[in-house]
């Protein structure tokens, strides 16, 4: 029971999200830590997207039967209640929001608001099932657990604030195609109207592009407006090279399984590395 109780609240993408956060608060904190508050924004934002998804699952219990990678969840197997499952989901978000709301700030708590309904309502319920445009209109979501952060010290949105969803904004893309690729056949089982899906892999592999060379000049500028020291200009810009020279080399790439696989792992990398960075190199106050 705990296990799935876990596991629906898809714990991997629970810790790049919450590690993304405490990147966003280090930045706008500048290494003056307030350790309490640092507490309640990890708690509250982790609690508003754990809530996210949960009710993702929730709402795509019969899809999730039809694709490998997801038929052995927990409601697709039956061995929770979806209504047990909706309501777990509602009382995180409910606490979640609240922490936000009451124990950070008002601005936080109304991004983590928008974030549990671009998620919800605009991606799961609506453009997943019907437009290659829910991969991009959903990175909002997942763009702002680090604006979050970043806003509970600041108690504003800013050009940092902007410069960190962009951040967000632009990696998930390319990211999430890499793996949309890799299962393509599964998702047109499942009636999934991705991308590789609709328009065909050689256009996904296009469409990358854009995503991570604009990376570029975001890193560039919160090195230039002082968010950030010189050591994560070098190190974030030499690995969105790797990325961008990666992605590239999909549109001759003759394996393309292999390739997706490498492009996936990169992305997973580059992020963990470049919120590694950010924080060890944020500019003091």
């Amino acid at each position: 029971m705990l296990k799935d109780l876990i596991a629906l609240t898809k714990p991997r993408l629970l810790q790049l999200n919450m590690f993304a956060a405490l990147g966003g608060f280090w930045v706008a904190a500048k290494w003056d830590i307030n350790f309490l508050l640092l507490i309640w924004t990890l708690i509250g934002s982790t609690l508003t997207m754990a809530s996210a998804t949960v009710v993702n699952n929730y709402w795509d219990r019969e899809l999730d039967k039809k694709m490998e990678r997801t038929r052995n969840r927990t409601l697709p197997m039956g061995r929770m209640k979806p209504s047990s499952v909706l309501a777990y989901g509602m009382i995180m978000g409910v606490a979640g929001i609240t922490v936000l709301f009451t124990l950070v700030n008002p601005i936080s708590g109304w991004l983590g608001l928008l974030g549990w309904f671009v998620y919800i309502i605009i991606y799961t319920m609506w453009l997943k099932r019907t437009s290659t445009w829910s991969t991009s209109i959903g990175g909002i979501s997942g763009a702002m657990p680090p604006v979050i952060g970043y806003c509970a010290v600041t108690g504003e949105v800013d050009a940092g604030a902007w410069l960190l969803f962009a951040l967000l904004f632009l990696w998930q893309p390319a990211h999430f195609w890499s793996l949309a690729i890799r299962r393509v056949e599964e998702y047109r089982a499942a009636g999934y109207p991705l991308l590789p899906v609709v328009k065909g892999i050689k256009r996904t592999k296009l469409q990358m592009i854009p995503y991570v060379l604009l990376l570029f000049p975001t890193v560039v500028l919160m090195y230039t407006y002082n968010y950030v020291g010189i050591y994560f200009l070098i190190i974030s810009v030499i690995l969105s090279l790797v990325w961008l020279f990666h992605t590239l080399g999909g549109i001759s790439a003759k394996d393309t399984e292999k390739w997706a696989k490498t492009n996936f792992l990169i992305s997973v990398n580059y992020l963990m590395i470049v919120f590694i960075a950010m924080i060890a190199n944020t500019t003091f106050t």
